[in-house]
């Protein structure tokens, strides 16, 4: 069955084949145009001969005008009519072309629903023209000019109808309709040209122009269908004129009068002429003839109308009437043309104001508008000629003039001209002109003239008063402080300081100069204008503030000069960073020192100012065992410290300034834990039995001797310093503190003759500190030749309070006297004097033997508290006898003493002073509280915070050899003494 149906179908499409043909032209449908929709066209399958089903239609090329059923293949028209006129392809036919509208068909094939093999058919559909369109002129009134005297049987053409139909649809005939007036003067004809027909105007009589100008005629129009169309237009025949008139004026001149200065626009007169000719001919132009050049600059006409305007500005006083003519022409062919004389007056109008000139008079010379007249001219002195005068007329120009303003000056009229548009006047002066109060005037005058309204004008003139050099430049104000930032670049400008003179001209002129040499290094100054520019880069931790002079020198002769006072205060940049007062900090403190105690105190700067030296200190690395307090800058420990476990500590303060950007530094901090001040300073070098022989001449700046001390401690506490506590009443003698030399600092007198005891308290730096006390005995006198004689001196001062002073003591004097007098009786008594010496050597060598240096026993009291005794140890007392009390033979001895003018006191030797071994009298003063030393590169800063403290004495062994040496020492000096006595 499939093999079948695919031999049916091939069957059909060969019969279809052959009856379509090849050609797209087999198939042509004729229909009139303008059919209403659905009307039928043509059936493809009927007249294709194919089966009535089977076949999908579908219309490829042809719409919107036409459709095609799907299934029959029939073609109808659509709601667009065919309009032949309005295919694009039947616009530009020409007459007897044939209008088509082609159109396509796609065939489908159907075999069991579905399509095979598309097919197509093309063909064509020829439209029919009908008389669907009405001929038409193109406008309803249609115009034909025809000049009069035209000859007869001249033809003018007529516009032609047209029709969008063709053929004979087209225009047919034109037929002529004309009224009783015009029967014999027109007619119709109509030629041929390309088939085309030409309508055209026959004048069959003679026209005039001046009997009728017009006549209306009606031109129809017909097409050829059937039933045919029509239409009717009115053709208006215009009879043209010819030029055989002149144009005449209505008068034989003309004039007016004309207000000055009247706007641009402003009508002056009308001209009129007359042309009995019409259109071109009696059309006139009008224009000015032989008129002058100020008449062409003020005036225009209109050509059309002949009205006179303003064109310029006119004025009175330049030109008071206006002569010329008018020349009229009509604008026929053969132009005639005509003229008229017109004069127009021009009135005057209070339009000028008053002139002023002012010039010179006399000697008086004005140069730039500006009078100069000396102080000292009289009263009435003219100082300028003023002319005055008014271009109007009339009461216009008749003109008042006065000095305007309260000044000095007055108009005084300097001739007797009637001649009221000019007058002249002198200016002089009312009073007597001062320099110093007023410089120079502005003179004002005003002129009025009668005019309504009234003109004025002004005119001004400078007077300057000239003087001689009397005025001093003047600063204001005399001081004058700004402001500049450093890091500034070479020749910046830093300020422009001005002076004033009361003077004029050269006693004006001003030089400027800086006075203060030293600043001229760094600033120069503009000699004409002020000016002061920095010579070089401020800084302004050099230097924040600068001042000197600055001097304004006139060009008078003589010169006079003026000063003022210039500051410059230099402001900061953040161009520094923090400093450190020193590179490196290294501080001390005592063990066992509890937390949050200060343990330093770091100083910083910022050579910046305001906030670019606000500072800001940080702990680095923050381990939490330091805290360092802003703004003190004091270093708090948050640890106990414990020297045993870990002496040293450091780390780094970073400083860092709130400038912006802000700059930092870094210094390094080290704490070292010190042990606690145990030991007192002790002396080794003089022994407190010794003496120095000075003569009355000697020089000053010469060495006396050298208190040299040792502390076996360490750091602070073993640096000593050396003081002269007492003995040196007439500030003899110097010691320096640090190094114990003793200078002699003012010379010897006859009354600092004998022994001088010199105090010398040497202290450590601990603290609190410790001391000891050291004796330096000094003998000026011509010689040294009783040597025994001052050796007794100096035993006695081993017993003499400390708070006396021998070298300035009276009795102390007087008891040397006496025992040199005692001295010389000795010799006499000799014998008795060895039997007693004997006795007392003994009793002594009893007394030091018990009495001498005890190791680790401590003085109770400070051996400087003035006039007491030694006090005896804590022994029990002595039986009757048995040994003396260590402190009965003082007793004795200065009971002896007393009775001979001469006290002694002994000095208890510090018993833990290794220089008790060295025959040193020492005090040793314990402080109850210690503190931390500073121990920078440079110097140390200490804290007012202080912890306990605990002295722990460790007294050093002394040999026997030692308290030996000091014991026969001892016994010398009581031998010497007893000599003396």
């Amino acid at each position: 069955m499939a093999a079948l149906r695919r031999e049916v179908l091939l069957f059909f499409s060969v019969v279809l084949l052959v009856s379509c043909g090849a050609s797209p032209t087999d198939i042509l449908y004729r229909v009139p145009e303008e059919q209403p929709p659905n009307t039928l066209i043509g059936s493809l399958a009927s007249d294709q001969g194919l089966p009535d089903t089977g076949h999908l239609y579908k219309l490829e090329v042809g719409s919107p005008y036409l459709r095609v059923d799907g299934k029959s293949g029939d073609i109808y028209t659509t709601e667009i009519p065919i309009d032949r006129e309005t295919l694009k392809d039947c616009r530009n036919l020409f007459e007897g072309d044939k209008c088509f509208l082609e159109f396509e068909v796609s065939i489908t094939d159907m075999v069991n629903g579905l399509g095979t093999g598309p097919r197509l058919i093309e063909g064509r559909i020829e439209v029919l023209d009908i008389n669907d369109n009405t001929p038409q002129f193109s406008s309803p009134i249609l115009t034909l000019s025809i000049p009069e005297n035209t000859h007869i049987g001249a033809l003018f053409s007529i516009p032609m109808a047209t029709d969008r139909d063709s053929g004979h649809n087209g225009v047919a005939e034109y037929t002529l309709t004309t009224g009783p007036d015009a029967d014999q003067l027109f007619s119709l004809q109509v030629a041929l040209d390309s088939d085309e027909k030409l309508p055209q105007l026959v004048v069959m009589g003679n026209l005039d122009r001046e009997i009728k100008d017009s006549y209306d005629l009606n031109i129809r129009v017909i097409d050829g269908g059937k039933p045919p169309r029509a239409s009717s237009a009115l053709l208006r025949v215009t009879v043209t004129d010819q030029n055989d008139n002149a144009p005449k004026f209505e008068r034989s001149h003309y004039e007016a009068e004309l207000q000055e200065n009247s706007p641009q626009g402003h009508s002056v007169l009308q001209v009129r002429a007359n042309d009995a000719d019409t259109g071109t001919n009696g059309e006139i132009d009008y224009s000015l003839h032989q008129a002058s050049e100020a008449v062409q600059r003020l005036l225009r006409i209109d050509r059309s109308t002949g009205v006179i305007y303003v064109k310029g500005l006119v004025d009175r006083e330049e030109e008071s009437f206006l002569k010329f003519f008018v020349f009229a022409k009509d604008r026929g062919p053969n132009s005639k043309s005509s003229k008229v004389l017109v004069i127009i007056n021009v009135r005057d109008q209070n339009d000028n104001s008053p002139a002023i000139e002012i010039r010179g008079i006399g000697l008086v010379t004005h140069h730039n508008g500006v009078a100069n007249i000396s102080e000292d001219m009289p009263i009435g002195t003219p100082v300028a000629l003023v002319q005055v005068s008014d271009r109007d007329e009339g009461e216009n120009a008749v003109v008042t003039c006065v000095v305007a303003g309260d000044v000095p000056f007055q108009l005084r009229p300097a001739s007797e001209s009637s001649n009221d548009r000019k007058r002249k006047y002198f200016l002089q002066t009312t009073t007597l002109l001062d320099y110093e109060n007023i410089k120079d005037y502005r003179i004002e005058i005003v002129a009025v003239d009668s005019g309504n309204p009234a003109l004025s004008s002004t005119n001004s003139l400078k007077v300057q008063v000239t003087d001689i050099n009397d005025n001093t430049p003047t600063f204001s104000p005399s001081r004058v402080e700004v402001f500049f930032a450093e890091g500034n670049q070479p020749g910046d400008k830093v300020l422009v300081i001005t002076a004033a003179d009361a003077d004029s001209g050269s006693n004006e002129e001003l030089v400027y100069s800086i006075i203060d040499l030293h600043a001229t290094r760094l600033f120069e100054i503009q000699s004409t204008s002020g000016e002061i520019r920095v010579k070089n880069m401020l800084d302004r931790e050099e230097t924040e503030q600068y001042e000197f002079r600055v001097a304004a020198a006139d060009k008078g002769i003589p010169s006079k000069t003026g000063t003022a006072i210039v500051v410059i205060n230099v402001l900061d940049r953040n161009d520094n960073d923090p400093k450190f007062m020193l590179s490196g900090y290294s501080f001390s403190v005592i063990e066992n020192m509890l937390p949050l105690n200060p343990v330093g105190v770091v100083t910083v700067t910022d050579a910046d100012k305001g906030e670019n030296a606000r500072v800001r200190l940080y702990v680095e690395p923050d381990n939490g065992k330091f805290i360092i307090q802003n703004g003190t800058g004091t270093i708090l420990s948050s640890i106990s410290f414990d020297r045993e476990k870990e002496s040293t500590y450091s780390f780094r303060l970073k400083a860092v300034d709130a400038g912006d950007p802000p700059r930092s530094s870094y210094v390094g901090v080290t704490i070292n834990v010190l042990d606690e001040n145990d030991n007192a300073p002790y002396v080794t070098k003089p022994a407190n039995s010794s003496y120095k022989y000075m003569s009355p001449v000697t020089p000053l700046d010469t060495r006396v001797e050298v208190v040299e001390a040792e502390d076996i401690d360490s750091g602070p506490n073993a640096e000593l310093v050396y003081t002269i506590t007492g003995g040196n009443p007439y500030d003899l003698f110097y010691i320096s503190p640090n190094s114990g030399e003793i200078t002699l600092v003012e010379e010897f007198t006859g009354k600092h003759n004998g022994l001088h005891r010199l105090v010398v308290k040497v202290s450590d730096k601990g603290k609190p500190p410790r001391h000891t006390t050291a004796l330096v005995h000094v003998f000026v006198n011509d010689t040294k030749s009783n040597v025994s004689l001052i050796e007794a001196l100096v035993g006695h001062s081993l017993y003499t309070p400390l708070d006396r002073d021998i070298a300035g003591d009276p009795n102390y004097a007087l008891a040397q006297r006496s025992n040199i007098l005692y001295g010389s009786l000795a010799g006499i008594a000799g014998v008795i004097m060895v039997i007693v010496a004997v006795v007392v050597i003994r009793h002594r060598l009893q007394k030091d033997t018990k009495s001498g240096y005890q190791a680790g026993k401590k003085e109770s009291k400070d051996l400087y508290a003035p006039k007491q005794g030694p006090k005896n140890g804590k022994g029990k007392k002595s039986k009757k006898g048995k040994a003396p009390k260590p402190a009965k033979p003082v007793e004795e001895e200065e009971e002896a003493s007393l009775q001979k003018g001469l006290k002694f006191n002994l000095i208890n030797e510090n018993p833990q002073s290794p220089s008790a071994s060295k025959k040193h009298q020492a005090v040793q003063d314990l402080p109850a509280t210690n503190t931390f030393v500073g121990t920078g590169d440079n110097t140390s800063t200490g804290s007012d915070q202080y912890s306990d403290y605990s002295y722990k004495a460790n007294p050093p062994k002394y040999s026997s050899k030692q308290v030996g040496d000091y014991a026969n020492t001892y016994q010398r000096d009581i031998y010497w003494t007893n000599r003396v006595w």
